[in-house]
């Protein structure tokens, strides 16, 4: 087989040149991180989960006419993608008080927002992603203001329809992050959802117990992430035939 060129590397995932013009392919890892990667492991069949869970996806949000990178899966691990200019933010939506926003503003985690917070956070491993305003996205030309609107609109979208997915199947969708890429067709120039859009990318509750489904899980040592994992692609029914159960982790110093 022909070695492949790599693109980039990032924690979770590779991108290689794709097999068609204008595209990459998109490779999931087994590796995970918490805290800027001060802890690290690798989880068995991660990658299959999270490749398969990011395909019905991005495939629900195309079929509703939300644009993504998405094109097809290849296989087990890899999928097809549009090759596009990302936009340096991490754009996260929030419908339940968790995480950063719990410990800044002093808000119970569980407690429901009053409506979806739109945030944005630089994407920068060694500024550690900090928090920015519409005034510095602005301000330093990352995005326009009506990119701006644009980005809102499409995150909110995605908010709708993977609550919705979720209530389907009992789980909360307290927050998640998505990555918003342009795409260029001769002059004109459209926004579509790129990245991934996994329990790595997300915070799942279960609705009756509050049983967290998500990488928080690894984070706060909770339990097997790969069950977890895995009971949410079962759940969606996309559970594929080969991923190992009740994996233990091997923790990278």
């Amino acid at each position: 087989m022909a070695r492949r060129k790599k693109i980039y590397e990032g924690k979770a995932k590779i991108l290689y040149e794709g097999t068609e013009p204008g595209t990459f392919v998109q490779y999931f890892k087994d590796d995970t991180s918490a805290g800027d990667g001060a802890k690290k492991a690798q989880i068995d069949g991660k990658g299959v989960l999270n490749n398969r869970l990011s395909e019905f996806f991005m495939t629900g949000l195309n079929q509703i006419g939300v644009p993504t990178h998405f094109i097809r899966r290849l296989n087990m691990r890899e999928q097809l993608v549009r090759q596009v200019e990302i936009i340096p933010l991490e754009v996260v939506v929030r419908n339940v008080a968790a995480g950063s926003i719990s410990k800044r503003l002093g808000i119970a985690e569980g407690t429901p927002l009053p409506r979806p917070i739109v945030e944005y956070y630089f994407k920068d491993d060694s500024l550690h992603d900090p928090m920015v305003s519409e005034e510095h996205v602005i301000a330093f030309g990352w995005a326009s203001q009506q990119d701006l609107d644009d980005i809102i609109a499409l995150a909110l979208r995605v908010n709708d329809f993977l609550s919705g997915v979720m209530l389907g199947v009992g789980i909360r969708l307290v927050d998640f992050k998505i990555e918003i890429g342009r795409i260029w067709e001769g002059d004109f120039m459209r926004l579509v959802v790129a990245d991934e859009i996994s329990p790595d990318s997300c915070r799942l509750w279960d609705i009756e117990t509050g049983q967290k489904l998500d990488k928080d899980v690894f984070r706060r040592d909770l339990g097997s992430l790969s069950d977890a994992y895995t009971e949410v692609a079962r759940r969606l029914g996309v559970l594929p035939t080969n991923v190992t159960h009740s994996v233990k982790p091997t923790v990278i110093n």
